[in-house]
């Protein structure tokens, strides 16, 4: 039966108590975050994960991030990590930017189709900071059925994951509501996969090199000798016609997958 815990003031001991034994014991848990509510399982616990995607309705095909308590531990979950990126997540770091790195190889998990990848995250609410602190890296998804809103406060998470999901936090309404904008540093130069709570002009302050899908080059057009229009090509108007997801998308599939509603992080 899942248990609800207030997750405000400064009586929080149960509330950890709760959330700590119930990701130790392989349950899921669900939390506030400065983007939107997250469903949450120990990243190093694949049936855990398993959990995860199977009350989401998810595939392995689309593996969820993973929320870290500090900066620090980048280094202990990627690898081969630049330094622009470095920059990012000194800059943004807690808060809405994930960053898609490679994973290291030696870790024991299983987040699902990763592609050897990993999406990074240090959220902007400090009481989740301070679970993470305790619980260690947790895999995280929106708190919501795929395909529905993601959850702005914990009644609506519970009532799509109902008693899929052990211990409820309730940190009231989140004042966040937009995705994490998620950047690829695993290439050449750092390339923004989506666009959220930060924008292109705040990442290129910090690293003017930040690529687009706009800015990387098309293959050359054929020759015709009728006149080049300023209309967009297929490609170009599927991109402008996508909208932000709900959540991170997954590290394994960053670049192509399809939009889905569900997102707008809990990353």
């Amino acid at each position: 039966m899942s248990e609800r815990f207030d997750f405000t003031g400064d009586e929080l001991a149960p509330a950890y108590r709760a959330a700590v034994d119930a990701i130790e014991a392989g349950d899921l848990v669900v939390l506030p975050t400065d983007t939107v509510y997250g469903i949450a399982a120990d990243a190093f616990k694949a049936d855990a994960v398993q959990r995860l995607l199977d009350a989401k309705g998810r595939g392995r095909d689309m593996p969820p991030p993973v929320l870290i308590s500090v900066a620090e531990s980048l280094d202990a979950l990627a690898t081969d990590v630049p330094e622009n990126g470095r920059k990012l997540a000194q800059e943004f770091w807690p808060g809405p930017l994930t960053l898609i790195c490679h994973a290291q190889t030696s870790l024991m998990w299983d987040l699902g189709e990763t592609k050897g990848t990993v999406a990074l995250r240090v959220p902007d609410h400090e009481n989740t900071r301070e679970l993470l602190s305790r619980t260690g890296p947790l895999a995280v998804s929106s708190a919501n059925k795929s395909g529905q809103p993601a959850a702005m406060d914990v009644y609506d998470a519970e009532e799509q994951l109902a008693e899929s999901v052990a211990v409820y936090l309730d940190g009231g309404q989140v004042s966040g509501g937009e995705p994490s904008t998620i950047v690829d540093i695993t290439g050449e130069t750092p390339r923004v996969v989506r666009v959220g709570a930060l924008s292109i002009e705040q990442l290129r302050a910090v690293v003017p090199e930040v690529s687009t899908q706009d800015d990387e080059a098309k293959p050359d057009e054929p020759t015709t000798d009728e006149p080049k229009t300023d209309e967009p090509t297929t490609d170009e108007a599927k991109t402008d016609a996508a909208k932000p997801t709900d959540e991170p998308v997954a590290a394994s599939n960053e670049g192509d997958e399809k939009p889905d509603p569900d997102a707008r992080p809990a990353d």
